[in-house]
């Protein structure tokens, strides 16, 4: 497809920010290509860009270009809904799992993107939905992963976990990762969790500080329902998407998880390999 509009997303507080964006910029207008930011860069482009909000820049861009960490790819990835807009992730921060092309190659990156020379590559999604005495009360999609867990009272919790209606047990422990493969190397790394490729067609469970070693993490089809009902009664209990946005839970509260029927399209303009980025960033062999 041919490229006229590019999209703008990014962390403004980050220190490279101004001259990446300032590059991308003037490189669109020597190609005669427009630009759309997205508001909170508003002061780092050109008069010449249109300003909008996050939900929009998905409407109005062929591809959207993110600036920042996967924080920022993450809440990048949420804006973009049910679209179907790629999504680059440029790295201005430390790891990068889903920001796989370093500021030092933007130029290069920006070389293949205009050419055409990018595959869109999708990345599978998980939704949720929290039912409460009969009643969906929220529904929520993420690219890593849903969690529950407590808020800042770490207690214990008891949650009764099932998988496709049949009943794993009754789980005690700070609470319970369900994980997309994309997001196995992010808080489902942190717990102990199995790296997952993100081309398997899978759903990770992982238990947080089980206070039973024979809780482990399972890995289930992605067909898969997953069903955690809070049995623990206490206060500050939350669903958290992708470790930047939550809604509380109560007692008997149930939330359903399974894949959902949307992607993200990241692009990939490097010939950096998944395994490539697991061996650098993890720094295995060294």
């Amino acid at each position: 497809m041919s490229l006229t509009t590019i999209g703008l997303f990014g962390n403004p507080d980050k220190a490279e920010i101004a001259g990446a964006v300032a590059r991308v910029v003037a490189r669109c207008r020597r190609e005669g290509l427009a630009t759309v930011a997205q508001q909170d860069l508003a002061t780092l482009v050109d008069a010449e860009t249109r300003i909008c909000s996050s939900a929009e820049l998905a409407r109005l861009a062929d591809v959207i270009i993110a600036f920042g960490g996967d924080g920022t790819m993450l809440r990048a990835a949420r804006s973009l809904d049910d679209s179907r807009t790629p999504l680059l992730g440029i790295n201005l921060g430390a790891l990068g799992y889903l920001t796989d092309v370093p500021l030092s190659e933007l130029d290069e990156a920006l070389d293949r993107l205009l050419a055409g020379d990018y595959t869109p590559t999708p990345r599978a999604r998980v939704e949720g939905v929290v039912h409460r005495a009969g009643q969906d009360v929220a529904s929520c999609q993420a690219l890593n992963d849903i969690v529950v867990n407590m808020g800042s009272l770490p207690r214990a919790l008891h949650m009764e976990v099932r998988l496709d209606s049949v009943t794993l047990g009754l789980f005690l422990g700070d609470g319970l990762i369900v994980s997309t493969p994309t997001g196995s190397t992010a808080y489902n790394l942190s717990a102990n969790g199995p790296i997952v490729s993100p081309t398997l067609p899978v759903i990770v469970v992982t238990p947080i500080c089980p206070h039973a070693l024979s809780q482990r993490p399972i890995v289930v089809p992605d067909s898969s329902m997953v069903e955690v009902t809070l049995v623990t009664d206490e206060e500050e209990v939350y669903l958290t998407l992708d470790g930047q946005e939550g809604t509380a839970m109560r007692a008997g509260d149930t939330v359903s998880v399974n894949r959902s029927t949307t992607v993200v399209r990241l692009v990939r303009v490097a010939d950096r390999t998944f395994y490539d980025n697991l061996r650098d960033k993890l720094h295995w062999g060294e």
